[in-house]
């Protein structure tokens, strides 16, 4: 790892845990719909959460995929229940790894570990528990104690309070484009998870380096 980077820094939903394995528990509860809903889920839940930071009317993120995956099943005409809801939204609480994601983590020795998350803690902390991920980390840093959901500027200084370092200092690792444009504009070095193998966006800041999984990470060693 460059000896510059104190802290790996990884955002969680898509970089650490596969947010559409969700679809397996919504294909029984609404007859193979699964692919559909966790497609509209996710996208909702990112608009929801940008929406909410414009207009300055914070919510939780469980707020926040609580009303995304109501607006889901509604889209979709299909009939719901708090129940099966309720089924829908713990799924979010036990979401699968990606295959490397252990791995890569317990071959960064030497650098404070840490999760940064637009997550509330009440979705994190079960999550990141339940992986058997928890031991790895130095600490999980959610955007609920800045009230500022990424990537506004004002939420990655959360990094900095928690680990006590520079903004240089920090490899930020994220799967989302937009997450990567906002970490490397307020000064972390980034990689960019690009798991889709989608186009750079068009935002004037780009990564440091791109890769198609975790594992590119360990030639910063």
């Amino acid at each position: 790892m460059n000896n510059e980077i104190k802290a790996c820094v990884f955002d969680v939903y898509g970089t650490l845990f596969d947010v559409h394995s969700v679809k397996k528990k919504a294909d029984e509860l609404y007859d193979g719909r699964g692919e559909e809903i966790s497609r509209i889920w996710r996208q909702k839940q990112l608009e929801y959460s940008f929406l909410r930071q414009i207009m300055g009317n914070y919510e939780t993120f469980l707020t926040v995929t609580r009303n995304a995956l109501s607006y889901t099943l509604r889209s979709l005409h299909l009939k719901n229940s708090p129940e099966k809801e309720e089924l829908l939204i713990n799924e979010y609480k036990k979401l699968e790894c990606y295959p490397e994601t252990e791995e890569v983590l317990r071959s960064l020795s030497g650098k404070k570990l840490a999760v940064f998350s637009n997550g509330s803690h009440d979705m994190l902390d079960p999550l990141i528990e339940q992986s058997g991920l928890a031991p790895l980390f130095d600490a999980i840093i959610s955007v609920d104690h800045a009230k500022q959901f990424k990537p506004s500027p004002a939420s990655y200084t959360l990094v900095l309070k928690e680990l006590g370092v520079e903004r240089e200092n920090v490899l930020f690792m994220s799967s989302n484009g937009w997450d990567i444009s906002g970490a490397r504009n307020f000064g972390f070095q980034t990689a960019w998870i690009n798991r889709g193998g989608m186009p750079t966006e068009e935002l004037g800041v780009k990564p440091h380096s791109i890769y198609e999984d975790l594992n590119g990470i360990l030639e910063w060693g």
